[in-house]
């Protein structure tokens, strides 16, 4: 019973790890967009505002995933903290 347990949390572990690098690569990949938007200089496109605009909205919500999850113990502290 305990090694399902462990199991189990060793999956969601792992899991929450790849779902916080899927997230990171589209902030990263919508700050690109925004520079690639920035760079065409068309002034009448809001393409990059969107795309900053959805970049800080990933951002936060990351933020704010992260910090639910170290509070409710979802996702570990690093050993010796």
């Amino acid at each position: 019973m305990i090694y399902a347990s462990f199991a189990f949390t060793r999956k969601a572990h792992m899991l929450s790890r790849i779902l916080i690098l899927v997230v990171m690569f589209f902030i990263v990949l919508s700050l690109g967009s925004a520079l690639a938007l920035l760079l065409r200089k068309n002034s009448q496109d809001t393409g990059m505002a969107k795309a900053l605009t959805i970049r800080v909205a990933l951002s936060l919500g990351l933020f704010v995933v992260l910090a639910v999850g170290f509070y409710f113990g979802w996702i570990p502290r690093p050993p010796g903290r």
